[in-house]
């Protein structure tokens, strides 16, 4: 039951980002926090998988890490590489 935090922190961090962060009009409302809360099981997945138990405190940390830092950077890219896409359709099509 204690993956439920990981997922809940990150989805609640992805949203978040989601508003505070440029290029929000180009990407859908539920990428940040389905990202965030995919990163957070998935690293709570792997810890638990590798034998970490809840007892120690690296698997709560790094499921709160992962998820702050990955998203940003994640929604840095997605957010340029729609902008780059957007401009090369906009000029294929002769659009101002």
């Amino acid at each position: 039951m204690d993956i439920l935090l990981a997922l809940i922190f990150g989805a609640a961090y992805g949203s978040v980002l989601h508003y505070l962060m440029p290029g929000r009009a180009s990407r859908g409302n539920a990428l940040a926090p389905i990202l965030g809360a995919l990163l957070g099981g998935v690293t709570w997945l792997a810890f638990t998988w590798a034998g970490v138990t809840t007892k120690s405190p690296w698997i709560w940390i790094v499921s709160i890490i992962v998820p702050a830092v990955v998203v940003p950077l994640a929604l840095i890219a997605l957010t340029r590489t729609r902008a780059t896409h957007d401009a090369r359709e906009r000029l294929r099509l002769k659009i101002s």
